[in-house]
């Protein structure tokens, strides 16, 4: 047996000979030996503590043999943690006691006194069982997150624009390292599809891709969703649950739309980051994490660093390299390729039989200034297979968006349509201030998140 293959181990009997004959026994086998002689202070210790393997005795107090002890503390560690690696300290006679522990939950007994080989063998089987159950609950929950993500449409990248060329150039750069990278760039415009890229090209491209929409998580969600909970730390806390970085370990985390957290949040986030572990909510218990984390945003976060609204020791911390997106608009030659891939994946889809674009009808499209991005080609060209009849698609299957200048100038006859009003409004703030998005912000009354969205819902 080699040096500290035997975890980390907790020993609870009152007899603090044992406990220090042990301890002198498995010190040089196991990386840290933990004893205690008051079993009152197990609940605390395991909810503190990752013990790979804990050594129980059957009786405490002086002269008791019925072993109720034992029974009533492997059901509380059980209760604490179900897959606990509970081993019984029994004496001779009791072995009918500990054969009944064993359908309780316990894992294994060794009589005293014992024999230091049997002690370490029997632990060092109990060590492969622990792991066993490590693994199995990490497959578990890899499984759980692989199937939400399958559910997702991935395509690959597409471009052969100079910009794109570059962005392909860095991608090859960094993936191959474990550097953060921060994508910057519109709505619409692929940030997770790059994300993704680099992960399929890193050295972590055989675990998991944990992917986490930041704006959409609430303030008192937050942590239960990144870092997990235990089973009763608040009212919907039914069950253990593990958190978004610990389901990535080993893997990779992409945080999207970072700039929407608020400034208490982006210091959790922070002190997470720097200490690479994460501590469920109802527990003081520390849990590594090894993650290669990559974020997003379509805020402009170096403003906002300067206008105090995002940590700048944060944003050093995330974007070690970084990634600009540009815009659809600025991609004009990227759009045919784009577009006839869209048109044969969804002529498949809904059994048409397009073939292409009528020349007037792709100068349209690359006429467009496209505020949606990507995204809103791609939703452009399903709606018109839908609705289209014939075999190549015209300008007449694109009218919803010939109707939409390339200005998108704000409607300028009366409405009382409230949607067309904030529309309006919004567009004269942004006018106003030159662009300015803080500003503009600030004089409608809304935060820069509350802004963006609805520039993005408008197409501003």
């Amino acid at each position: 047996m080699e040096a500290q293959t035997l975890g980390k181990i907790l020993i609870i009997d009152d007899n603090e000979d044992l406990l220090f004959a042990a301890k002198m026994l498995l010190k040089k086998h196991a990386k840290e030996v933990v004893i205690e002689k008051d079993p009152r202070r197990i609940p605390f210790l395991i909810n503190n503590n990752n013990f790979d393997v804990i050594l129980l005795d059957m009786n405490f107090r002086e002269d008791t043999t019925s072993g109720k002890e034992g029974f009533y503390w492997l059901s509380q560690i059980k209760e604490i943690d179900p897959k606990a690696v509970v081993i019984l300290i029994t004496a001779f006679g009791d072995v009918e006691m500990a054969v009944q522990a064993l359908k309780e939950g316990a894992t294994d007994f060794i009589l005293k006194p014992w024999q230091n080989e049997k002690l370490i063998a029997t632990l060092s089987a109990a060590i492969k069982l622990k792991e066993s159950y490590n693994e199995v609950d990490k497959l578990q929950k890899k499984q759980k997150q692989l199937q939400t993500d399958l559910k997702k449409p991935y395509a690959d990248i597409i471009g052969a624009s100079a910009s794109m060329k570059n962005i392909f150039s860095i991608i090859d750069k960094v993936a191959q390292t474990d550097a953060n990278v921060l994508i910057l760039g519109e709505n619409g415009t692929g940030k997770e599809l790059i994300a993704r890229a680099i992960h399929e090209r890193s050295l972590r491209k055989d675990e998991i891709f944990v992917g986490v929409d930041m704006g959409a998580i609430t303030e008192t969600l937050f942590e239960s969703e990144l870092f997990g909970h235990k089973r009763g730390a608040f009212t919907d806390a039914k069950d253990d649950r593990a958190g978004r970085f610990e389901i990535a370990d080993k893997g990779t985390l992409f945080l999207d739309e970072i700039g929407n957290l608020s400034m208490p949040l982006q210091s959790k986030l922070l002190t997470v980051l720097q200490r690479r572990e994460v501590t469920r909510i109802g527990t003081n218990k520390a849990i590594p994490v090894d993650i290669r984390l990559i974020c997003a945003t379509n805020m402009h976060v170096h403003e906002m660093v300067m206008e105090n609204t995002f940590r700048q020791d944060l944003l050093y911390r995330i974007n070690t390299v970084e990634i600009f997106l540009p815009p659809l608009r600025e991609r004009q030659d990227d759009i045919p390729t784009l577009a006839n891939y869209f048109l044969k994946n969804y002529s498949q889809k809904y059994r048409k039989n397009f073939v292409g674009f009528k020349p007037a009808a792709m100068e349209l499209l690359q006429r467009y200034q496209w505020p949606g991005n990507i995204r809103e080609l791609q939703h452009a060209i399903e709606r018109a297979i839908i609705m289209a009849e014939g075999d190549e698609l015209d300008t007449r299957d694109f009218f919803f968006l010939s109707a939409k200048p390339a200005s998108d100038k704000a409607p300028t006859s009366i409405t009382l349509n409230l949607d067309d009003m904030e529309r309006s409004t919004i567009q004269r703030a942004i006018d106003k201030n030159g662009g300015n998005i803080s500003k503009a912000a600030k004089e409608l009354g809304l935060t820069r998140a509350s802004l963006y969205r609805r520039l993005e819902k408008y197409g501003l």
